[in-house]
């Protein structure tokens, strides 16, 4: 038992943020830009709301068509990179460890801080609880957009999911509020992500390091620059 104790101990820190996770949060984040820019193309040929147009600067295709091929093509990039994300995030038990748990005493806190701008984020191997609840959230809503993306994509053969969201233009409806959602998202986590610039370079570099223990489900190890 001691010599085991003692190799344990004897592991270098690692990064916050290893590699493979920068690379996949990257390819993430690139493809649901993508996603998002096709998906307006697509909206402006068969508009929801007669009074919103988005503009052709802002949208990825030359025409509807173009722009169901960019979708189709990211959507499964985004499909098997989140399926991966998910996987390491579950079975390391980084969502559990950065993630969790979620109160809701410390996210209005938290919004506090941030609107006042006095949100302070010193130790970068710590999410604060805002954090947490826009990346759960987005992790969720992203789910339900391939979810309903399949619904409206094949609605013959998905007929029954189709029925369970009140119908296609339903489907529709919910697939445009979960976009709307995730460029919210975005907007507020550039925003936090500028109000606190260490964690742009983290998701680059890596971040600080972590001692072993820390990843065994004790965070508070302490952490060595």
């Amino acid at each position: 038992m001691v010599a085991i104790t003692e190799t344990r101990a004897s592991k270098p820190p690692r990064r916050m943020h290893p590699l493979l996770l920068r690379i996949m949060h990257w390819i993430n984040a690139i493809s649901m830009i993508l996603m998002v820019m096709s998906g307006w193309k697509i909206y402006n040929d068969e508009v929801i709301f007669g009074f919103l147009h988005f503009p052709d600067e802002l949208t990825l295709g030359v025409w509807a068509q173009h722009a169901l091929q960019w979708h189709f093509f990211v959507m499964w990039i985004l499909v098997l990179n989140g399926l991966c994300y998910l996987a390491y995030g579950i079975f390391t038990g980084r969502f559990r460890r950065f993630l969790l748990p979620i109160r809701i005493r410390e996210i209005i806190q938290e919004m506090v801080a941030a609107l006042t701008f006095r949100l302070k984020h010193s130790d970068l191997t710590h999410y604060n609880a805002v954090q947490k609840l826009l990346y759960v959230g987005v992790i969720l809503i992203i789910i339900l957009q391939v979810i309903t993306g399949i619904a409206i994509w094949k609605p013959v053969q998905f007929s029954g999911l189709v029925s369970l969201m009140g119908g296609f233009q339903t489907a529709r409806l919910l697939h445009f509020i979960g976009m709307a959602a995730i460029v919210l998202f975005f907007l507020v986590h550039v925003s936090l992500a500028l109000l606190v610039p260490k964690t742009i370079l983290a998701m680059l570099t890596g971040g600080p390091r972590i001692a072993p223990t820390a990843r065994h489900g004790d965070e508070d190890a302490g952490t060595n620059p």
